[in-house]
């Protein structure tokens, strides 16, 4: 069963080092050895974290002569922004209807303090009379 294209993205997103090999890319095309380069890892394992955001369709490779460019694509980048920010927007909108019922019960709640206030003031000003 093919995986679909927002949990490809997700899973490859999920390891730091694939993320900062996204970061390094961000910055323009990079070689398998220069991506490698700040990790302690080997170029093997470099390779198959590529190939995972490559699979993903995170990276793309050229071809330029005798080394392979990685570069860095942003269409599946921008559908997992999309995806996050359909649910962002929704529990926004949940919130404000939160805060707008806190804010009403709020009132409600020092309405009835200064009706409690004045009901109490009256009671003291009808003992005095007597």
């Amino acid at each position: 069963m093919a995986e679909d294209q927002l949990s490809l993205t997700f899973a490859a997103l999920a390891d730091p080092t694939r993320r900062e090999i996204l970061a390094h890319l961000a910055e323009g095309e990079a070689t398998v050895n220069e991506l490698a380069e700040p990790f302690s890892v080997s170029l093997q394992a470099i390779s198959k974290h590529l190939k995972v955001l490559e699979r993903a369709g995170l990276i793309s490779r050229g071809r330029n002569a005798q080394w392979r460019p990685c570069r860095l694509e942003a269409a599946p980048l921008q559908s997992a922004s999309d995806w996050i920010e359909s649910y962002r927007a929704g529990w926004e909108e949940r919130f404000d209807r939160l805060d707008q019922e806190i804010e009403n019960l709020q009132h409600r709640m020092e309405a009835n303090r200064e009706n409690q206030r004045q009901d109490h003031q009256g009671q003291g000003d009808e003992n005095d009379g007597r």
